[in-house]
């Protein structure tokens, strides 16, 4: 249940998902098997923002294996609650991906749609590798036959927020994942 000395907006969720500490934890996990991967390989990290930020931030800090970062911004909610039509990737890349292992993170897989995009895009610009890495995995609302490498957490059909993921860019700064009560977004 909310802690009164988190932010006000933890009123507003249903009940919390996935707690600060599980993150914390499979972070952890995540960034040893990634290390272990991308052992004596340079890595390009891709990071899809402004949901994968807070993820991306905490990840690219334990990982001890040579990289580049870079990011783009791709949407596919356009203020709904689903994914509506199909993903536009907003604003490119800076760096050149060709011959490179990119490491594609976001915060969130559910439909599919907008990872196997800009999946496809970085393959097409020549990189040697293109692996994705997601906090979450929303596998009961994929429309396309796409599944992440590396996952944090698979969760049910709930419209989630905290930790990088919003709704209307709000509840980003939530320290856990949690559902939000349908009465913040009804009527979208």
């Amino acid at each position: 249940m909310p802690s009164p000395k988190g932010p006000p907006e933890l009123k507003h969720l249903d009940h919390v998902l996935v707690t600060p500490s599980a993150i914390k934890r499979r972070i952890g996990t995540l960034a040893d098997q990634l290390n272990h991967d991308y052992a004596h390989k340079d890595m390009m990290v891709v990071a899809i923002v402004n949901g994968a930020l807070i993820f991306a931030a905490d990840l690219l800090r334990a990982l001890r294996t040579p990289l580049r970062l870079d990011c783009l911004r791709a949407s596919s909610y356009h203020s709904s609650t689903k994914a509506v039509g199909e993903p536009r990737i907003v604003d490119q890349m800076k760096l050149d991906v060709r011959g490179h292992n990119v490491l594609l993170v976001d915060d969130i897989l559910d439909t599919g749609k907008t990872l196997a995009a800009v999946a496809g895009m970085i393959h097409a610009k020549g990189a040697a590798t293109v692996r994705t890495c997601v906090l979450l995995d929303k596998k009961a609302r994929r429309a396309v036959p796409f599944e992440a490498d590396y996952v944090g957490f698979e969760i049910p059909n709930e419209f989630v927020v905290g930790y990088g993921l919003d709704f209307n860019e709000r509840y980003r700064n939530l320290p856990c994942i949690g559902v939000l009560k349908p009465k913040y977004y009804a009527g979208l």
